[in-house]
């Protein structure tokens, strides 16, 4: 499946998430960043990848970190859309 495939799926799944959003669990979710070692592997992982140097082990991270990302960035996106509604203007 691809990425697109894949957020659409997350999307629908975390659907039901929404209901439990209030203002500051719809804040935190926004501010979730990964950490420094996440990050700095992530970018080692990825040049590797980029050279057709993974091994099996490193592709399997890999795609753990990706699928943890997309995860998140569904999260986002449905903190930022909720927050959007429920703002008081």
């Amino acid at each position: 499946m691809q990425n697109g495939g894949t957020i659409a799926v997350l999307d629908d799944i975390l659907e039901p998430v929404t209901n439990a959003f209030s203002r500051d669990v719809a804040q935190a979710i926004l501010d979730i960043k990964a950490g420094e070692f996440a990050q700095a592997r992530i970018a080692d992982l990825a040049e590797k990848c980029n050279d057709g140097i993974l091994t099996p082990e490193e592709k399997a991270e890999y795609e753990s970190y990706v699928n943890a990302v997309d995860v998140v960035s569904v999260l986002q996106s449905k903190a930022r859309v909720w927050l959007a509604r429920h703002s008081t203007s």
